[in-house]
This record gives structure tokens, C-alpha cells and sequence, in this order.
């Protein structure tokens, strides 16, 4: 049964990150920050697919032992288009708040982002193997954890300063995927169930995603009805 659920709920998570991202995508017209949100929303939703759509086959299958090369493939993709991700949404927090690209803030981005993707195309991750060693994990994760804790404190100061009630959550929505994420990676292969925390990890990228597609869609919506009916 819990097999199950968490197929259901990993099938809803890649339709609504699908759908919201290919909504802003469509809709954002010239409003290159909405794109920017749209296009990495739909990253975001077509890395985790390569390793939930392994998981939910071995799941509805009773195979998830049989098919770990898969599932490490696709932790691999996941791992490097999360990293994309948050490059992404550095550049729309740089969008957001006026803040300038060409900054050290924005060298330490990139650096943090290529060390990390780095670490993960290292062979000894293991990634096609039935044992991935958690030291790996733990390497792999410094330089994406030290870019999260950056995420956390840009939008906790700027979304404060600027009075942007559309993200003043923004901070805690990536610190607690964060504090998700850790215990899995640290203790998961000790006790699979510390894997379900993924679950409210997940929960917390859907709320970040529905902040960005929220953030102008009653904008729109009052747009296009002024369109239809014109006073």
C-alpha cells in the first residue's frame, strides 16, 4: 500500500511541476522573469522524472532491487539538474531584487555549482552499482549545501527589504527541503524509511513552485479578462 501512495504521489508532483512550468513558460510573454521561473520549474520536473519513473516502476513491480542501475542513473540526472536549478534561481533572485550578475556572489555561485556537479560525475560515486558509498554522498553534497544556505539567506534578507509577500517564504520552503534532504543522504542506507523524508522534500519544491507560478497569475488572469471584456 505504501508503495503505492508514494507512486500516486510522485506521479502528481511531475504532473503539477509540468504543468505550472509549461503554464509560466506560455504565458510569460515578455516578462523574462516569469520564463526563467517556467523553464526551471520544467527542469526541475524532467531531472526528477529520470529517477521517479525508475522508482514508481519498481515499486508498482516489486523489482526496485533489480533495477538499481536505473535508480542511480537517475539520481545522477537528478543531482545535476537540481544543481541547475538553483543557478537558475539565483539568476531570478538576481531578476527579482535588482541585484547585479557580475558580483564575487555570482563567481561563488558558479564555482559551488561546478564543484558539485563535478563530484557527481566522479566514478566513485558508484552510480550503476547496488551500493553507493555514503561518503560520496557527504562529499558531493558540501558545496550544494553551502549554495543552499546562500539561497536561504538572499531571500530571507532581500524578500524582507523589499516587502515581497509573494516569496517571504521562499527561504524556509529551501531550508526545510534542505533539512529533508541531509538525513537522507547521511542515514538512508543505514534505514531505508528515512527515505520517505524525500517525500515532504518534495513538498517543499511543489510550495516554491507555486510561488513563482502564483506570483503574477492573478495578474494575468485580471489582463486577460480586461481583454475580453474591455469598459
Amino acid at each position: 500500500m505504501g508503495a503505492i501512495m508514494e507512486s500516486i504521489f510522485s506521479v502528481a508532483y511531475l504532473l503539477i511541476a509540468g504543468v505550472l512550468g509549461h503554464l509560466m513558460v506560455s504565458k510569460a510573454g515578455e516578462d523574462k522573469q516569469r520564463r526563467i521561473f517556467g523553464i526551471m520549474t520544467l527542469i526541475l520536473g524532467a531531472g526528477d522524472a529520470f529517477h521517479l519513473i525508475p522508482r514508481i516502476y519498481g515499486n508498482l513491480t516489486g523489482t526496485m532491487d533489480e533495477i538499481y542501475a536505473a535508480l542511480g542513473f537517475g539520481v545522477l540526472v537528478t543531482s545535476i539538474t537540481m544543481t541547475i536549478f538553483y543557478v537558475m534561481l539565483y539568476h531570478y533572485w538576481c531578476g527579482r531584487y535588482s541585484k547585479p550578475l557580475k558580483s564575487p556572489l555570482t563567481v561563488l555561485v558558479y564555482a559551488l555549482s561546478i564543484v558539485r556537479i563535478a563530484l557527481c560525475l566522479f566514478p566513485q560515486n558508484n552510480w550503476l552499482s547496488a551500493y553507493s558509498p555514503v561518503e560520496w554522498g557527504i562529499y558531493r553534497n558540501i558545496p550544494f549545501v553551502i549554495f543552499g544556505a546562500i539561497m536561504v539567506y538572499l531571500f530571507f534578507v532581500e524578500a524582507r527589504k523589499a516587502a515581497d509577500t509573494n516569496f517571504k517564504w521562499a527561504w524556509l520552503a529551501v531550508l526545510l527541503s534542505f533539512l529533508f534532504y541531509m538525513p537522507v543522504v547521511l542515514w538512508a542506507s543505514i534505514n531505508p524509511m528515512i527515505g520517505m523524508l524525500m517525500l515532504p522534500k518534495t513538498v517543499c519544491y511543489v510550495w516554491l513552485v507555486y510561488m513563482g507560478y502564483r506570483d503574477k497569475a492573478v495578474e494575468y488572469a485580471d489582463q486577460e479578462q480586461s481583454q475580453e471584456f474591455p469598459v
